[in-house]
Order: C-alpha cells, then sequence, then structure tokens
C-alpha cells in the first residue's frame, strides 16, 4: 500500500535529518589526516589567512560538498531502480552503468600504458572522468535501443547484468596486458574516493545532478502508479515506456557523474531507499524522495568521517565503509522478508 495510516509526521522528520546533515557536515569539515581546532573556525569565518584555512576552502569544504552529491546522487538512483523494476535489490549499478563507467576508466588508464602514452595532472584527471562518462552512456544507449525491442523490465535488468559482466570482462583483458602501475593506479580509482573532487569538478558536478534531480521531481507521480505495476499505469493514462526512459535518462546522469568523479561506489543506491521507506513508513515518491536526498547525504558524509578516523594518517577506501554500513540493510532486507512497499 503506497500510503500510511499514521498521522503525517514527514515535516518533523525531515527537520531532523536536515539539522542531523548541517552536524555531520560540520563534523566532516572538522576531522580529517589533519584536524581543524574549534576555534581556527571563527578565524577561518573572520577571512583569517592561515594553513588551516587553505585545507578547509581548498580541501575539506568541497569534499564535504561531494560526499552529499555523491550520496544523494546514488541514493535516489537506488529508489527509482527499485521502483522501475519492482526489485527490493535493485541499484544504480543494475542497468551496466556503473559497469560502463568503470569500462571507460579502464580503456583511458590502461590503454594509455599499452600505447605508451604518459599523461600528467589535468589531462589525467579530467581524461578518467570524460571516458568514465562516455562509458556510462555508452552502456546507456546500448540499453535504450534494446528496450525498444524488449518490453519486460525483469529481460531488461537481466541484459544490464550481462551487459556489466561482460564490461567487467573486458576490464579484467586491460589490466592482463597494462603494466603494473597503470593497473594500481585504475585499482585505487575502484576503491572510491571523495578526494579528487575539487571546487573545479564540483562546478561541473553539481549542475547535472541537479539535472538528474528535477527529472525525478517530474516522474514521481508515475512512479507511484508504476509500483503498482505497468499495466495498472497504462489504464491511469501513464506511458510506461516514456516514463522508463525518463528513469533511465535520471540514473545514467547520476550514477554516471558520480562514478567519473569518484569512482564506483556501492550498496548506498541498495541501502538507503529501504531506510526511507521504513522512516516514511509509505511509498509515495513525493514524501520517499526527500527523505532518501536526506538520508543519502548524511549516510555518505558519514561514511567520509569513518575514512579519516585513523591515526596514522592512511585513509580507508571509500567502498569498504560503504560495504559495512549497507550489507547489514540487504540482509535485513532479505532474511528478515521485510516488504519492499509499505
Amino acid at each position: 500500500m503506497l500510503g500510511s495510516k499514521r498521522g503525517d509526521s514527514s515535516g518533523f522528520i525531515y527537520a531532523v535529518l536536515t539539522v542531523l546533515m548541517v552536524i555531520v557536515f560540520l563534523l566532516d569539515l572538522r576531522w580529517g589526516s589533519v584536524d581543524i581546532p574549534m576555534n581556527e573556525f571563527f578565524n577561518i569565518a573572520r577571512g583569517d589567512s592561515t594553513v588551516y584555512a587553505k585545507i578547509f576552502y581548498e580541501v575539506r569544504l568541497p569534499k564535504a560538498f561531494a560526499a552529499v552529491l555523491v550520496g544523494v546522487s546514488l541514493s535516489v538512483s537506488g529508489l527509482l531502480m527499485q521502483t522501475s523494476f519492482r526489485n527490493p535489490l535493485a541499484g544504480p549499478y543494475v542497468l551496466g552503468i556503473s559497469s560502463g563507467a568503470t569500462l571507460g576508466a579502464a580503456i583511458f588508464l590502461l590503454l594509455l600504458s599499452v600505447l605508451g602514452i604518459t599523461l600528467v595532472g589535468f589531462w589525467m584527471q579530467w581524461g578518467v572522468v570524460l571516458f568514465a562518462m562516455l562509458g556510462a552512456l555508452s552502456l546507456f544507449l546500448i540499453i535504450l535501443l534494446v528496450s525498444f525491442r524488449i518490453k519486460e523490465s525483469v529481460t531488461l535488468l537481466i541484459v544490464g547484468m550481462m551487459l556489466g559482466t561482460l564490461a567487467s570482462a573486458v576490464i579484467s583483458v586491460l589490466q592482463n596486458i597494462s603494466d603494473p602501475d597503470s593497473v594500481k593506479l585504475f585499482i585505487n580509482w575502484t576503491l572510491g574516493s571523495l578526494s579528487m573532487i575539487g571546487r573545479n569538478q564540483l562546478l561541473v558536478m553539481t549542475p547535472l545532478v541537479l539535472a538528474g534531480l528535477i527529472v525525478v521531481w517530474f516522474v514521481r507521480k508515475q512512479l507511484d502508479l508504476m509500483l503498482l505495476g505497468d499495466d495498472y499505469a497504462s489504464t491511469m493514462g501513464v506511458s510506461v515506456f516514456r516514463c522508463r526512459v525518463l528513469i533511465m535518462v535520471a540514473t545514467v546522469v547520476l550514477t554516471g557523474v558520480t562514478t567519473a568523479f569518484t569512482g564506483p561506489v556501492g550498496f548506498v543506491g541498495i541501502a538507503v531507499p529501504h531506510i526511507a521507506r521504513m522512516i516514511m513508513n509509505t511509498s509515495k515518491h513525493s514524501k520517499v524522495i526527500p527523505c532518501t536526498l536526506l538520508l543519502g547525504g548524511n549516510m555518505m558524509l558519514l561514511c567520509d568521517i569513518i575514512c579519516q578516523l585513523p591515526s596514522n594518517g592512511y585513509v580507508l577506501p571509500l567502498n569498504a565503509v560503504t560495504a559495512v554500513l549497507g550489507i547489514p540493510v540487504i540482509i535485513w532486507v532479505l532474511v528478515g522478508k521485510k516488504r519492499m512497499f509499505i
């Protein structure tokens, strides 16, 4: 059932999650390989030019904003996939979009070594981003073409998974013919990291994420009807095919840009939508989408804080932390046999 019999407490929930995000955001700004003392925040606010101010503006602030954008993108993508395929384990990667982005990055990083080409700095960083986004777009276009022939969402899901597996196979071949240094660079990219995003990257990433979210909000009512089945949605005047295309467009934008800038980050997109439905006690997207946004941002900020916890200056891989937090939720869904839609 889409609705809830409880009184509407969504406003209170949003307020609590917003306050929590502000708190976690500030903690993420303070903690890191170099902790910023509380009194330094007042000096930074006054515009004092200190070492801490440089760390704050050039590293911490872009990374914290990036964490919010990444969490929002992956969580909303997961919500879209779970609704579209009516599958509680669907996530941003079920259509192979993330695998396409990873393949694009692999082609750039690993083939360069095979061809004997060396790039550094600007060209290396933006080359990875460009090829990752092209890889995600290529897989999306293939899925889009297949969707003209295949209308069943489950079959389309299987096709996406097979394409993802094929991309992984190609990546394995590239790793075997590349030099060890390039392979190490690529593996480090696949572990996921928010530290690769600075102010220039945010200027590209932010409008793309906002565009994807606008598409999601535009189809929120159609998503509610799709929960009841494609046939029912069609009888209510919804163009299921058009809606599914819009969902895939939003997913490729949100997942593609996130993967391009941070590497593939797993489990957030699967876990957060389930938590949002449980908290809101409804599957109505006008209520679940804002909750998913806030929860996704909070979770990624928390993951970034945990990544910085080791006192020896070592930073934990982002994917390791998201797995530790996300897998228990997935097991809870499977073992507890929780209903996907409340």
